[in-house]
């Protein structure tokens, strides 16, 4: 046992070396980490904790300094040296005190965390003024302080930091990372003996219980110095708290997948949705086919049937009826003027012909004049911005977007008045059409199974993404609907 003693006290700096370079890697690993977002408890506690590694690690080495430059000791310098020595030893232990809080209080309770380090920061400083105040020789009193600080700050900061790696590595175990459970319990067990037997057996002082647990009595006892079981246990915390940082690499690859689900559960929704849509879109052209077929065979069929007769039965009676034949005549002719309209009305709601002729605004306005005539419902139009070279597609995609809103106004919000506003400017086109009716949810809808209004909600977006641009559909239950399109006009065009 002497001779491993002997073994030890010849390569004491190596071991002092070593002791630094076990925490300093810690700190400098947990360090290097942080710079990974994370959502786990464990990211925000690690940063007192690289701290406390960096500082105590340059604390270690900084007595190994000392040991190898002894005549430092006899200088003049060791009057700040001293000084500095008991505060990097004091900040190290204060951060871990930090970590041990912040791993306890868990997420969002930084207050508790900021009262326990300050009241036990309280507690060593009444304690210290004490010592440094004690009647005792220079030497002695530094020593005091020093084994004073270990007891006050390192003591309960590796209490702190072993009962928080326990609650630590219950939250490792639900969230389904039971390995890191077992790194945090065996870095908490090399904590316990580290601050329960390495910092308990300090150097020999006035300090309580120094005086007979010290590092003389440790050697004596186990055969090697204090500093060699320090050094021991600041490895292996070392090494398993940088085995636990692993959990955020597992973090982000969960996180990864979480997002690539999501994209794809998104892109099956969306593909789903294009695909309803484009069902929709056919069977709305049947059914539009299918009524324009009914209308020219009900309506301007039927009147060209009966011009046809009644042409046949003109010629007869122009000769021997002349007045009756101009009668007919008559009402021929305002059977042909009404089959015109029919005709003229069953063109303008396939493509009103003031969109290509007039123009874009022209064309609401006619069609707020229709819905006007038709369904009582006020539709005012305002413009603003030179209207000329919009493309056809423009033209179309907008006045389709705006007479979707208005219908819906029509069947769906009992509103009493619509607003269309139409500006138009170098570089945008930007179309809001705003009603007082009564509201909905726009997020329910969208997600409903309701084939309307959601799939005219959808298609309104669908359209405004056609021309390059974007729809957004603001509604609220009780508070009118907005619906608001913006889309970008070429570069160099003369709008």
């Amino acid at each position: 046992m002497d001779t491993l003693a002997n073994f030890f006290a010849q390569n004491i700096i190596g071991v002092y070396f070593f002791y630094g370079l076990s925490f300093f890697s810690m700190g400098l690993a947990i360090f290097l980490e942080m710079g990974h977002s994370s959502e786990l408890e464990f990211s925000q506690a690690l940063r007192p904790l690289a701290g406390f590694g960096l500082v105590h690690g340059g604390h270690e080495w900084f007595e190994m300094f000392l040991l190898i430059y002894p005549q430092i000791s006899q200088s003049a310098a060791m009057a700040w040296i001293t000084p500095l020595r008991l505060v990097l030893l004091a900040s190290s232990f204060l951060m871990l005190i930090a970590f041990g809080a912040r791993l306890i209080s868990g997420q969002g309770r930084t207050i508790f965390t900021s009262r326990v380090v300050l009241l036990i920061l309280a507690i060593w400083l009444v304690g210290l003024s004490w010592v440094i105040n004690a009647p005792l020789p220079n030497v002695e009193r530094l020593a005091a302080a020093d084994v004073y600080t270990r007891y006050a700050l390192a003591i309960p900061g590796a209490a702190l930091a072993v009962w928080g790696l326990i609650l630590q590595r219950q939250r490792f175990i639900e969230m389904g990372m039971p390995a890191f459970g077992r790194d945090v319990v065996i870095a908490a067990v090399a904590f316990s003996m580290y601050g329960g037997i390495g910092q308990l057996f300090a150097a020999p002082s006035r300090v309580f219980p120094s005086g007979v647990l010290n590092a003389e009595i440790f050697i004596h006892w186990f055969g090697f110095p204090v500093q060699v079981f320090r050094a021991s246990m600041a490895a292996v915390a070392a090494i398993f708290i940088i085995r636990s940082l692993r959990a955020f690499e597992v973090e982000t690859r969960r996180r990864i997948e979480i997002l690539r689900d999501a994209q794809q559960a998104e892109r099956r929704r969306l593909e789903a949705l294009r695909a309803e849509l484009l069902h929709r879109t056919v069977k709305a052209q049947e059914s539009e086919r299918q009524r324009i077929a009914r209308e020219l065979h009900d309506e301007t069929g039927q009147t060209l049937t009966a011009l046809g007769m009644g042409l046949r039965g003109l010629a007869e009676t122009v000769q021997t009826n002349p007045q009756r034949a101009a009668q007919q005549a008559q009402h021929l002719e305002s059977l042909a003027m009404k089959g015109l309209e029919d005709l003229q009305r069953l063109v303008g709601g396939l493509h009103p012909p003031q969109l290509d002729d007039l123009g874009l605004l022209p064309a609401l306005r006619w069609y707020a004049k229709e819905v006007r005539e038709n369904y009582n419902l006020q539709v005012i139009v305002n413009g603003s911005g030179a209207q000329s070279n919009l493309s056809p597609e423009l033209r179309t995609v907008i006045f389709r977007i705006a007479q979707e809103a208005v219908t819906n106004a029509v069947r769906h919000a009992s509103a009493t008045q619509v607003v269309i506003d139409l500006n138009i400017s170098p570089t945008s086109l930007r179309l809001q059409v705003q009603d007082d009716g009564v509201g909905f949810n726009v997020q329910e809808t969208l997600s409903s199974s309701t084939p309307r209004p959601r799939w005219g909600l959808l298609g309104m977006i669908e359209r405004a993404k056609l021309i390059g641009g974007e729809c957004q559909i603001i509604s609220q239950p009780g508070a009118g609907t907005r619906v608001e399109v913006v889309a970008p006009l070429e570069a160099g065009a003369n709008v």
